[in-house]
């Protein structure tokens, strides 16, 4: 057994498509081309879509493509209390804050800022408040149970770690959509204050992600390249946290016939429904172009 680990995480949301499968395939073939461990991990921390009939279906279509992972099966909605420590820990160092602004707000606050562009690499970014609240008017806020989220400052964590913060690097042994390969630098700024919790829900996809990599001893992210630049705020979560820094993969992302990407709306195209119409595990790989 090699130390080569890697995991397959999907939502529960809805049916497995082709798009799902040649990523988890990719990952499961590099985990046995490696020797290493496979990883089946459900992200399900969106407790209003995610159900169990999905995740159900999620087991029977990689099982059906031939697919083994170990057991038990880590399900994020089962450890919410992990993730809020960590939100804690962050939180007493003055890492993050809440921001109680809605997403209308933060879209007019960035139009009225024409200096800054306001649109990242993941869409529209907040580049984090002027002046933050005052205790007392955090207070009322909270009293009158206002809805906030809670966001990683990257003016605090440029503080905290200092020289660290310029100097923070992954290694891409896939390609970024750039054609990015080797060492390269993490620009988590880029990304703007990022949410990694809400008063709902404690935690994020960034938080949580990030946090089971680490518990789950992930040595290699294999994931789509739509992902790509979520591995920079990882990166700076994986400094101010001490963690572990796993090797990250990234592969293209599976077309359709109009050349967009696969979707769960997709119905005729998902994996449940192709197995229905007589299709083999085999006659999926030929679909995908993997036919090893």
């Amino acid at each position: 057994m090699s130390d080569f680990t890697t995991r397959f995480a999907p939502s529960p949301t809805g049916l497995l498509h082709l798009g799902h499968a040649f990523s988890a395939l990719t990952a499961f073939e590099a985990a046995r081309e490696a020797g290493g461990r496979f990883l089946l991990r459900v992200e399900d921390i969106d407790v209003t879509r995610c159900t169990l009939e999905f995740e159900q279906a999620i087991f029977e279509d990689l099982a059906w493509l031939g697919l083994e992972w170990e057991t038990p099966v880590r399900r994020q909605s089962a450890h919410f209390p992990e993730y809020q420590r960590v939100l804690h820990t962050l939180a007493a160092r003055g890492l993050v804050y809440r921001c109680f602004k809605t997403r209308k707000e933060i879209a007019e606050e960035i139009a009225r800022a024409p200096h800054h562009p306001g649109e990242g690499p993941e869409g529209v970014i907040y580049p984090g408040p002027e002046s933050p609240l005052s205790a007392a008017q955090e207070a009322d806020r909270l009293a009158r149970g206002d809805a906030f989220a809670w966001r990683l400052s990257m003016r605090a964590c440029r503080e905290a770690l200092g020289s660290r913060f310029d100097a923070l690097t992954f290694i891409e042994e896939g390609e970024g959509p750039q054609g990015e390969h080797g060492e390269l630098p993490a620009r988590p700024e880029t990304l703007g204050d990022v949410i990694l919790g809400r008063k709902d829900v404690g935690t994020s996809y960034h938080l949580a992600c990030t946090h089971d990599d680490a518990l789950q001893g992930v040595t290699h992210v294999v994931r789509g390249l739509d992902l790509f630049f979520a591995t920079h705020v990882h990166r700076l979560l994986q400094a101010l946290m001490d963690w572990p820094v796993p090797r990250y993969r990234h592969h293209r992302l599976l077309l359709d016939e109009d050349g967009q990407r696969f979707a769960k709306r997709d119905k005729s195209l998902t994996l449940q429904a192709l197995r229905q119409s007589g299709e083999t595990p085999q006659s999926i790989r030929t679909r995908i172009g993997m036919t090893s």
